[in-house]
């Protein structure tokens, strides 16, 4: 299985364009502003306008509802993923985009909480298209550098693929990836020089190691 990465917090186009360069699957858009790496609508836009082809672009909000959503999403055109972190509520419907929900897990309880959330959203017809498990902070929302309990999440299998997050960086995405075998991964502050800004060297090697568990666990 192709191993899944994603660069998130960027903020240039050219930060953009090197992730996509050096292989990234997709890169993430910060509009929480209470973030270092939030970016503003004109700065979206022109990080859009120069990504390749092929490479998916994912909105990140902080317990935004879908008009909110809509709203800035509304002129961006390529944007079809928004990843929302905070709390959660099944009864929320963000069509037309695709749903990617963010969980800050610490122990079993967390991984209950989350089968609970997509059994309710199966119930609806609408689960999202993958969770991902950031490590928990309190009172942050992803960037903050803590890891997952990859142990935890070993044996945990949820109803939709798996994205890990949450304190990843080139030295430590390969173990990550061969105790937890995620869907996919996805960074922030692990490949940046300063918060917002990425290292070129950093991202190549985060790839390069994910990639390469990755295909040590094929079978």
């Amino acid at each position: 299985m192709h191993l899944r990465i994603k660069i998130c917090g960027v903020t240039t186009p050219a930060d953009a364009h090197a992730a996509a360069m050096l292989g990234a699957d997709a890169i993430g858009l910060n509009f929480h502003p209470g973030s270092p790496r939030c970016v503003a609508g004109s700065v979206a836009s022109a990080i859009l306008r120069g990504l390749p082809p092929f490479v998916e672009a994912v909105a990140v909000f902080v317990e935004q509802p879908p008009a909110v959503v809509a709203a800035v999403l509304r002129d961006l055109g390529r944007v079809h993923t928004v990843q929302m972190h905070g709390k959660l509520s099944a009864e929320v419907d963000y069509a037309p985009f695709r749903f990617l929900p963010a969980f800050a897990v610490r122990g079993p309880d967390d991984l209950s909480a989350i089968d609970a959330f997509l059994e309710a959203l199966r119930a609806r017809a609408s689960l999202p298209v993958a969770v991902l498990v950031d490590g928990h902070a309190p009172g942050q929302h992803g960037g903050t550098g803590r890891t997952a309990p990859w142990e935890l999440l070993a044996s945990f299998r949820p109803a939709v693929p798996l994205v890990l997050a949450g304190g990843l960086t080139p030295d430590n995405v390969a173990e990550a990836v061969r105790v937890v075998r995620p869907y996919a991964v996805d960074v922030a502050s692990g490949v940046e020089s300063a918060p917002g800004k990425k290292d070129a060297g950093k991202v190549r090697a985060f790839i390069e190691n994910a990639r390469g568990a990755a295909r040590e666990r094929a079978p």
